[in-house]
């Protein structure tokens, strides 16, 4: 994650878009010069012309830049269409770091289906996250005709890890979940040596970069952060084909 308060005297807006081919010269220069200056372990995955006054969108992680030509400027922030008001950075987030939903490993996670299921959501939530609790207790306890797929990713302290565990190998664990995250109940104590996923889960969500919880995934590979209420998700659920 870029450390944005480091560049404060140079940035005001950004846009990325992902590398479609080879870089040119111009690219590969500025991608020399740029990296050393994000600050240390920052890695630039790309470089990419853009449409909008000779800036260069640069690609590092889940985050996305603008620089000139020279790389003597940098700019964090979203684009926007000034007639339209499109936010094109929106647009290039969200391209760039959609999954392909097949591709998790669904059985590593709780499963939960509420009237038909049809609709399908993956979350990773960390058991001691207020607001996946806050996001829990609201807008998954009101929505419907959906299956839930959760994934325990434990970020916030070893104490997650041990509650993750805990229920993971609870006799019912999907009771044991709905128990901690809507009621408090601390689940029972089991051996510590019993099977979980939770290094599986911690190196997905790594590759994902999800960097905070709750973090919902959809059908069509799309996501968004943060505990949203019941009509965001139900807006969001109904353009998800």
């Amino acid at each position: 994650m870029i450390k944005i308060s480091k560049m404060a005297l140079l940035v005001t807006s950004g846009l990325l878009m992902s590398c479609a081919g080879a870089e040119t010269p111009v690219e590969a220069t500025i991608k020399k010069l740029i990296e050393p200056r994000l600050g240390e372990g920052a890695t630039v995955d790309s470089i990419k012309e853009t449409p909008y006054a000779g800036l260069y969108e640069v690609r590092t992680g889940g985050d996305i830049l603008y620089t000139d030509k020279n790389a003597q400027y940098l700019f964090v922030g979203h684009v926007f269409d000034a007639k339209t008001s499109q936010d094109l950075t929106k647009e290039r987030l969200d391209e760039v770091n959609r999954i392909k939903f097949s591709d998790l490993p669904l059985g590593s996670a709780l499963k939960t289906v509420k009237g038909n299921g049809k609709r399908v959501i993956a979350v990773f939530e960390d058991p001691n996250c207020g607001y996946c609790k806050r996001f829990r207790q609201n807008a998954l306890k009101e929505i419907d005709n959906v299956t839930v797929y959760t994934f325990m990713y434990n970020i916030l302290s070893p104490d997650s890890i041990t509650k993750s565990r805990n229920i993971w190998c609870a006799p019912d664990r999907n009771k044991a979940w709905d128990d901690w995250m809507l009621n408090g109940k601390v689940p029972a104590t089991v051996a510590a040596s019993c099977a979980n996923p939770h290094d599986k889960i911690l190196a997905l969500g790594q590759q994902l970069r999800v960097s905070g919880t709750p973090a919902i995934f959809f059908a069509d590979g799309s996501r968004i952060p943060g505990a949203i209420d019941t009509k965001t998700l139900e807006q969001k659920l109904s353009t998800v084909k």
